[in-house]
């Protein structure tokens, strides 16, 4: 059974040249190609390929943009990307995005084939040093997402919703914090409030699930 591939790049001589490539070798199967991003998307969702081996710069709608939509919409078609520098910035965000690895346009049609069948097999194709680069990218983005998590609390807040994750109750809460037990009930209100939570199980998932401690220890 031969993979499916759809062709992405804004310049014809690229996809004339992928295509000659490919031509030679029957496990492979060109069933469209697309000179956009908004028409690679379309026809990803449309025809179903294997694989979309795809420009990473486009005019418009980058070919980020276009890898992020297939990937969350058709997670099982993967995308390779196309670029002329091995060191473009731009793939730390298209392997974020979702992107299976890249090949470089000047690339022989020995390892092209062999990037094929590795993305084909599922399997990703992706410089091990650029990895870890982008998981230290992607834990620095859930760091700062999880500051941002607390960022509508004040201070008195924050150590409230710490001990409610803890299963303090507003009384044991009000001994440790030097309040009243209706202040602290006034103050829970007002945190689920601003977290749009409707219960105190709710608050105690939040803070666990944000790493509240964490967050405690940086303040």
């Amino acid at each position: 059974m031969s993979l499916r591939i759809i062709l992405v790049d804004d310049h014809e001589v690229v996809r004339i040249g992928l295509k000659t490539l490919l031509a030679r070798h029957p496990q492979f199967e060109i069933i469209d190609e697309a000179g956009s991003a908004s028409e690679a998307v379309e026809k990803t969702l449309r025809l179903k390929p294997e694989i979309v081996v795809m420009d990473i710069r486009l005019p418009g709608k980058s070919g980020i943009e276009a890898c992020r939509e297939i990937a969350a919409a058709q997670p099982e078609t993967k995308v390779l990307m196309l670029t002329s520098y091995a060191q473009d910035d731009m793939l730390f965000d298209a392997i974020a995005a979702g992107a299976a690895g890249y090949v470089l346009k000047q690339i022989g049609s020995g390892e092209l084939v062999r990037a094929l069948e590795t993305v084909g097999r599922g399997e990703s194709l992706v410089d091990p040093a650029l990895m870890q680069k982008v998981f230290a990218r992607v834990r620095e983005a859930e760091r700062r997402a999880e500051g941002n998590a607390f960022a509508n609390l004040n201070k008195q807040e924050l150590k409230i919703l710490a001990l409610i994750a803890e299963g303090k109750t507003n009384r044991e809460i009000a001994a440790r914090v030097f309040l009243s037990e209706k202040t602290v009930r006034n103050y829970v209100s007002a945190m689920l409030d601003k977290l749009s939570l409707s219960s105190r199980a709710q608050a105690a998932a939040y803070a666990v699930q944000h790493r509240i401690r964490d967050h405690l220890a940086t303040e």
